[in-house]
């Protein structure tokens, strides 16, 4: 349960995105074409059937696939394990014989017969509810939903490729009710209504399957919202089951947001159109829990719960959105040949999430302190929160070892440190060079760099990287690298701090609801349910009230609280603000014992970063270079 927590905790903080691929397998383009279906009007026993009839075959066998991993997950999903009724059929009408050779794949006989195939396709947010099929369920941003009033298409899930014809072009169609609202930046070609069905059937088109994978879809009862960003077309899609919130009511906060992303990056951008899915999840035993978000090339997929108040909800997408809208910069325009030629059924994978979702997360902060959004003092908070959080990890592993080997453990446990220590690598890198050029370059510079060289249609060389990048900046930035990076020393913090004039000082410090400077407050197992920890203590506003350890969380706010419903029910918890008024009832020795109150602000005894009051006036100036650019 702790560890269920703990990943909780990755949700509340809005830092679950991921990376992706730009082009699967070999890069010369194939001329062929498969014709692919899917047919949401025709969904039996919650699947829906897909039909994908590709060129004809010159071969003996064909392979076909769904993924094993798709990309910037750093995780397996297997795909293949929600598919049913699998059928190869000949250009007579008859079933051809079908082997299928592992999870994810489909060996079929006599090919050059092959007409079509067919089969049905399970969503994967059903399946978080009993823990899924044979293995960890997709992270619900990765996965896929079907139900009467929605469908989220993240296309990965639904259409597969052939080995051979893995730079096929694709045509899609997708049929559905007429009714339905649908959206997608996958290039649409015709559409045509079926008026005595009461359908319509959308064709797409995409030019190798990559372009299926990253460009998802969502359809039914939405509201979507559009506006320009400085020649961006952003388009925002919102389903909210019981309509608590809209792509209207979240329309300005993400318009100023990436707004300011936009003046902060100046004119690295690369792409003329970005979309935001958004999909709320009700709280229901059959809802996804996995809250955060999937970044794709010019899109993101998220997921969220409904019952969030609208300024925590749009607070959250503030976060959420700024980090995934980061990647346009890398690994959209900055990436190695891993990610480049990414292979869905056997990945390997690149030394740098210390770039792709460290420096990501770095710039997600920081533009918001450059821009004005946030002042200093919550940018310091961010940072030292890092820090605790990072060191309760493994902090003496190498970054490049962790990111090479993601896929396993020892090295799968401590991805979320990419979000933690990654960010920490960026600040570190970014103050080392605002030091170094009195100021004048930053790690935005080097990225903007790095991208002029590169782009998104060339590779760097997954082991020359860190020798370019001290080639492009300062021996010390090699040096770092060697160390902190590829070497398995921690960071000393101080020693950046104080090159800008800041400090590390112990003492009463601000904290929320649900943790004390990054520890958490509750526990749980699977016989009392969650409850609080010896850490509630040092709490000051559940201690005022007279919580204790050990008492049994039995219900909060009228909502009884499980192991099944904890994500939903704590991250309100956490989201709460001085002044909100609660119910908490517990249970301690087997008597109840009730809390009901107005939220004041917390605090607990630790540690916080703060400007030196004895700053030097070359301290001050490098960290106004260093926030401001």
């Amino acid at each position: 349960m702790k560890t269920k927590i703990f990943t909780l905790l990755a949700a509340i903080f809005l830092v679950t995105s991921y990376t992706y691929a730009i082009v699967p397998g070999d890069p010369a383009i194939s001329t062929s074409s498969i014709v692919t279906h899917i047919d949401l009007s025709a969904v039996v026993d919650d699947k829906v059937p897909v039909t994908v009839n590709p060129d004809r075959f010159t071969s003996e066998k064909a392979t076909y696939r769904l993924p094993k991993v798709v990309q910037g997950t750093y995780a397996v999903g297997d795909f293949g394990r929600y598919i049913d009724d699998f059928k190869a059929v000949d250009y007579k009408g008859n079933e051809l014989t079908v082997n299928k050779t592992d999870t994810n794949s489909w060996e079929i006989s006599n090919a050059a017969e092959l007409d079509y195939i067919t089969y049905y396709v399970n969503d994967t947010f059903d399946e978080e509810v009993v823990g899924g099929i044979g293995g960890e369920v997709p992270f619900s941003p990765a996965g896929t939903n079907i139900e009467p009033n929605n469908y989220v298409l993240n296309l990965h899930g639904f259409i597969g490729y052939f080995d051979s014809l893995k730079n096929a072009s694709y045509s899609l169609d997708v049929t559905a009710p007429a009714s339905f609202v649908r959206t997608s930046a996958l290039q649409q070609t015709a559409q045509k209504e079926n008026v005595e069905a009461g359908t319509i059937t959308t064709s797409y088109y995409a030019p190798r399957y990559f372009d299926i994978t990253d460009n998802p879809m969502m359809l039914g009862d939405l509201s979507v919202e559009e506006f320009d960003l400085s020649g961006i077309k952003v388009v925002l899609s919102v389903y909210s089951p019981n309509d608590m919130h809209s792509a209207t009511s979240l329309k300005e906060t993400i318009y100023t947001m990436m707004q300011a992303q936009k003046a902060y990056l100046g004119d690295l951008d690369s792409t003329p159109r970005y979309d935001i899915y958004l999909y709320l999840s009700a709280g229901t035993p059959e809802s996804p829990k996995g809250f955060g978000a999937l970044e794709h090339h010019t899109s993101t997929v998220a997921v969220m719960p409904e019952q969030m108040p609208p300024a925590a909800l749009a607070k959250s997408m503030v976060e959420l959105v700024s980090h995934e809208f980061f990647h346009i910069v890398s690994p959209l325009s900055i990436h190695s040949e891993d990610v480049h030629y990414f292979d869905y059924n056997d990945p390997s994978f690149s030394k740098h999430l210390w770039m792709y979702e460290g420096v990501t997360e770095y710039f997600a902060h920081l533009f918001q302190v450059d821009q004005g959004l946030i002042p200093e003092e919550e940018f310091y908070s961010n940072m030292m929160n890092k820090i605790q959080v990072s060191r309760q990890m493994n902090d003496s592993l190498s970054f490049t070892e962790m990111s090479e080997n993601v896929l396993v453990e020892p090295y799968a446990q401590q991805y979320y440190n990419v979000y933690q220590k990654g960010a920490l690598i960026g600040m570190c890198i970014d103050i080392l060079m605002r030091d170094e050029s009195d100021g004048n370059r930053g790690i935005l510079s080097l990225m903007k760099e790095l991208s002029n060289k590169y782009g998104k249609d060339r590779p760097f060389e997954d082991d020359k990287l860190f020798e370019e990048i001290t080639q492009m900046t300062y021996p010390s930035i090699g040096e770092f690298f060697e160390t902190h990076v590829i070497g398995s020393t921690p960071i000393d913090y101080n020693q950046f701090f104080e090159k800008v004039g800041l400090e590390i000082v112990s003492g009463k410090i601000k904290t929320d609801y649900i943790q004390n400077a990054g520890a958490l407050i509750v526990d749980g197992d699977p016989i009392r349910g969650i409850f609080f920890n010896d850490q509630v203590a040092l709490n000051s506003f559940w201690a005022e009230n007279g919580a204790q350890p050990g008492d049994i969380i039995k219900e909060v706010n009228g909502t009884q609280l499980t192991l099944q419903n904890a994500n939903e029910v704590l991250q309100n918890v956490f989201l709460w603000t001085p002044g909100t008024e609660v119910s908490v009832k517990l249970e301690r020795n087997g008597e109840e014992v009730l809390i009901e109150t107005t939220t004041t602000q917390s605090y607990t005894e630790g540690t916080q970063l703060q400007e030196m009051e004895d700053a030097t006036e070359a301290q001050i100036t490098l960290r106004k270079a260093w926030l401001k650019g």
